[in-house]
């Protein structure tokens, strides 16, 4: 009888041993159903169909840096399938200026809307693998149509556009005004408007990311109301398309 029963609590030992052994650790198991940080990384038309005041989280590339103000910068940026505009984005001076067109970024942030334009803002980032420029996307012909927001912060182009006269505050009237009522100066941003198929639109040489220095803000001043021009830019958005402008030429 001892030998029986020695033999049975032998085997109940290891049954419980085998069992241990093949019992998933928890802290494994947990870890290996918690999604990696890839795994939520939306799609630009997951992003478009998120809810305002979500948190969102994209892969994105540089495409162009607005500005850089203690700690926080804002970006354009771009990847194959749809644009976003980084706002305030906290980052060093030293992140900021490693972080030059083409990089590759995860962010992760709030989705808000400011004035029609939809952006990311309290947003962290991670430098990822890969590099990518866009090409400007000819919408001339969506100007006026809804589709046209659906290209929003997108790198776009504009052909031949003609320059009409703007009214500024004062009741003076100019091909060009610095400031969005004329009541600025040279080195301020630029507005100025363009007409096509009967009507008119307002596009901005904004001066955080193309300075008084640069070629699209001295070709801009140097407009006159009737030239036709072809232009490059961003679509950004305010109560409408406000494109802001990064190059300028009189068309052929």
């Amino acid at each position: 009888m001892k030998h029986i029963a020695s033999f049975i609590l032998a085997l109940v030992l290891i049954l419980s041993l085998a069992a241990c052994a093949g019992a998933p650790d928890t802290a494994a198991s947990q870890a290996a159903s918690t999604p990696s940080e890839a795994d939520s990384v939306m799609t630009h038309a997951d992003y478009v169909a998120a809810a305002l005041n979500t948190t969102v989280t994209v892969d994105t590339y540089v495409q162009a840096k607005q500005s850089w103000w203690e700690g926080k910068a804002s970006f354009y940026t771009q990847a194959a399938d749809g644009a976003y505009f980084i706002y305030q984005m906290p980052c060093t001076q030293e992140e900021y200026d490693a972080l030059t067109p083409g990089t590759g970024i995860r962010v992760t942030g709030t989705k808000l809307e400011w004035e029609g334009e939809i952006e990311i803002t309290d947003a962290t980032f991670t430098v990822i693998e890969g590099r990518y420029l866009a090409q400007p996307l000819d919408v001339t012909a969506l100007l006026g149509t809804d589709e046209l927001e659906g290209h929003q912060n997108e790198r776009v182009s504009f052909k031949g556009l003609t320059v009409a006269e703007k009214t500024a505050a004062d009741g003076s009237k100019a091909a060009v005004l610095y400031g969005w009522d004329g009541s600025g100066k040279a080195g301020d941003d630029l507005y100025f408007d363009v007409a096509l198929n009967g009507s008119t639109y307002t596009f901005t040489v904004e001066s955080y990311l193309c300075g008084a220095d640069t070629d699209v803000y001295k070709a801009v001043q140097a407009l006159k109301a009737g030239d036709v021009v072809d232009l490059e830019g961003f679509l950004y958005w305010y109560d409408g398309p406000n494109p802001h402008i990064t190059a300028a030429t009189l068309a052929d």
